[in-house]
């Protein structure tokens, strides 16, 4: 997870609230005193951010992405409709860099249950499966139709919108800063004063007014098929079906929001440093990559 770094001790800190969910550690942040209202927006914000994961997970049969799956055709929940053409946008913006579709993929490589199950008894992955697949959307009506062979992994998009709903939801009752393990969106303080953001792993302090961060990377959620000895990791190239096999290990953007820099990272990852910057342009976002040496590169911005 990131950090938010106070610059001065004697700067008053931001109220606070840490659980766990989506898999990673969430931060709260508040930029207000102390008060009943303020605990029940925090307390608010991670019951809301509880009810939206559980809409997206793949890993419980009952949640609704997976309903969709097992029926094919389903009347979905706007929430999920919004995620599913954002992220249909995103691949078509991505030239098939980021794709929704990847869940076959994933689940060829092995990542076919949770990752602490995955790193405890990893299994032979099997063959490729690149991704692609057909979905078909009604805004009006919510209805949804997967393809034969279809199925959706809203993974990352989903939880840079969630992020991005749960900041939202908390701005009501005063400036907050969500972080959802390094998916960050932080929205205008009174005083126009940045929010500061140590990103973990990068050496890189960002400093941010009002916007979001999110960090893409090959360097965790890895595993070894004990079949062949190669490392797998959780990114996939869309067009491949495999674990990406880039010249950068991580990639960090900044964006108008978590959802669309989600996407902007996992995209320039795949896409490598040749293709970055202009992948980067069709997101808006500002980037910086870190290399197998070490060496880092992206937009002046985060240089």
């Amino acid at each position: 997870m990131s950090a938010l770094h106070q610059p001065s001790l004697t700067a008053a800190m931001p109220l606070q609230h840490r659980f766990r969910a989506m898999g990673t550690d969430v931060l709260l942040l508040l930029d207000a005193p102390h008060s009943e209202e303020s605990t029940a927006a925090l307390l608010d914000a991670e019951q809301e951010l509880h009810r939206l994961a559980q809409v997206f997970t793949r890993f419980d049969e009952h949640s609704e992405l997976r309903r969709l799956e097992h029926d094919r055709v389903r009347i979905c929940s706007a929430e999920l409709v919004e995620v599913i053409e954002l992220a249909i946008d995103a691949r078509q913006r991505s030239a098939g860099r980021f794709d929704p579709t990847v869940l076959p993929a994933l689940r060829a490589v092995g990542y076919d249950r949770t990752f602490d199950d995955v790193a405890a008894a990893p299994r032979t992955a099997d063959a490729p499966v690149p991704a692609g697949g057909g979905v078909h959307v009604n805004a009006t009506t919510g209805l949804v139709a997967l393809s034969t062979g279809t199925a959706l992994d809203l993974g990352g998009i989903a939880k840079g919108w969630i992020v991005d709903r749960i900041a939202e939801r908390l701005a009501i009752t005063a400036p907050a800063l969500v972080d959802a393990g390094g998916d960050i969106t932080c929205t205008l303080r009174a005083d126009g004063s940045p929010w500061s953001v140590d990103v973990d792993g990068a050496d890189l302090r960002i400093s941010l007014a009002a916007g979001a961060i999110a960090t893409s990377g090959t360097d965790r959620r890895r595993w070894s098929d004990p079949a062949t000895g190669r490392v797998r990791h959780h990114v996939i190239d869309p067009r491949t079906g495999t674990s990406v096999d880039s010249d950068l290990t991580g990639v960090t953007t900044i964006a108008a929001s978590c959802a669309e820099a989600e996407v902007a990272a996992t995209s320039i990852l795949v896409a490598g440093s040749s293709d970055a910057p202009t992948v980067a342009q069709r997101f808006a976002a500002a980037w910086r990559g870190t290399g197998h040496d070490g060496s880092t590169l992206g937009s002046p911005e985060l240089a």
